[in-house]
């Protein structure tokens, strides 16, 4: 017998005991006792609660319309916003929550309270990260905190920190608190800071894929962050109160490092819509090693331009804008330090220069009679005639050719080259 819609929610007593074992609410003397709302006798509430996934399975269709009081959804509505259009969890959850969704879903639909069959258009599976376990002799399971490792002659060693008492060290499997491999995250906000937390788990491995947990990969994540201050401290002396560029420009160092900056804002940006992050991160990676090599190449010349400091205000704020998603509390202090008002995270996007993308140069391969021999790099708009001659005066070719004119070269522009001897 269903309890009325006037008399719901029903309220649990908070005077329940756990001293005796099974269904706390079996053993409440009053709770469970109640009136049939239909014939007025005596009746027993059910003491089963649900389970936690009869919720998880259709809240994001009652996320659409919250606040609806007389009803789980409004059919217009949840229409609109569903389905969602990318799921992200573990791998339990593609077996058990998206299993259960569906099925919610489609029961939904049955009854009217929704018009659509799948409730996730797109789902992408995360990895686990996980650790090293390590064990005593009396088989007892001790955390990374208590463990010290040394490495030696005969590989690595484990010990106790207080009392220098070898321990095994386990294989590398998923965090949990039978195995006691966990690394407790107030910790390393402690030691690190969140950034550099969550820097590590984005960079170290794609996110379908487990990842390994170690010191001193969050150490080398550490010192990156700090490098990035100090590139943000550099270029911001050097750019002052200078506006982003605008333009190529003819500055050959001016454009080197816009070409950079630009080639990373494509690239990352693809990579953060692709949920590719580790790829993401080894671009930014990748843009702060040609900032850093032009301005101490810079420096070595000199004086700096008008149009040199411009480009470093761009580049540098676009490489903030590339790490602010990661590490969005360093971002916003660089952001500080180069004198904005605002936060990082209100800026638009920044946009890509299409003609910053392409190359100057191209690379062809070569092939003499069918075979690859060698690659020449040209410049993109070079004519026929000077590709030829660039492809005829490799050694390679010559080699190949044995000293013979060769019968015909066919160019393919900025495809490929072949030389029939």
């Amino acid at each position: 017998m269903p309890v009325p819609d006037q008399d719901l929610p029903v309220v649990l007593p908070e005077d329940v005991t756990f001293d005796r074992p099974g269904n706390a609410l079996d053993h409440h003397p009053t709770w469970k006792h109640v009136t049939c709302p239909q014939c007025g006798g005596k009746a027993t509430r059910e003491t089963d609660t649900m389970d936690t996934f009869v919720d998880s399975s259709w809240y994001f269709a009652r996320f659409t319309d919250p606040w609806n009081e007389t009803a789980p959804t409004t059919r217009a509505v949840v229409d609109r916003f569903l389905p969602v259009d990318q799921y992200i969890g573990g791998v339990e959850h593609a077996i058990l929550h998206l299993l259960y969704s569906r099925f919610f879903t489609r029961a939904m639909k049955v009854t009217g309270h929704i018009g659509i069959d799948e409730p996730f258009a797109g789902m992408f599976t995360q990895g686990m990260v996980v650790h090293e376990s390590y064990q005593k002799s009396d088989g007892t399971w001790v955390t990374p905190a208590e463990v010290k490792i040394e490495a030696g002659g005969n590989g690595r060693h484990a010990s106790l920190v207080t009392t220098g008492e070898d321990v095994t060290i386990g294989p590398i499997e998923k965090m949990s608190k039978s195995k006691r491999n966990t690394v407790d995250p107030d910790d390393i906000i402690a030691t690190y800071g969140a950034d550099v937390a969550r820097w590590f788990m984005l960079s170290d491995s794609p996110p379908d894929r487990d990842v390994i947990w170690t010191e001193e990969g969050v150490q080398g994540s550490w010192r990156f962050v700090q490098k990035l201050w100090r590139l943000v401290g550099e270029a911001g002396e050097i750019a002052g109160a200078a506006a982003p560029a605008g333009g190529q420009g003819s500055d050959e160092a001016v454009l080197a490092l816009r070409k950079a900056a630009h080639g990373a804002l494509a690239k990352v940006s693809d990579d953060i819509a692709k949920l590719r992050f580790n790829r993401a991160v080894a671009h930014i990676y990748e843009l702060s090693n040609a900032l850093q090599a032009s301005l101490a190449a810079v420096k070595g010349n000199g004086g700096v331009s008008a149009a040199y400091a411009a480009a470093v205000r761009e580049v540098i704020e676009i490489m903030i804008q590339l790490f602010q998603p990661m590490m969005p509390h360093l971002a916003e202090e660089c952001w500080a330090a180069l004198g904005h008002q605002t936060l990082a995270a209100e800026a638009p996007w920044p946009k890509v220069e299409a003609a910053l993308l392409v190359e100057d140069t191209v690379t062809l391969p070569v092939q003499v009679n069918g075979r690859k021999r060698a690659e020449v790099t040209v410049p993109r708009n070079a004519s026929n005639t000077d590709v030829e001659a660039a492809v005829l005066e490799l050694e390679a070719v010559q080699r190949a050719l044995e000293g013979k004119a060769p019968k015909k070269v066919i160019v393919v522009p900025q495809r490929i080259v072949n030389v029939v001897a």
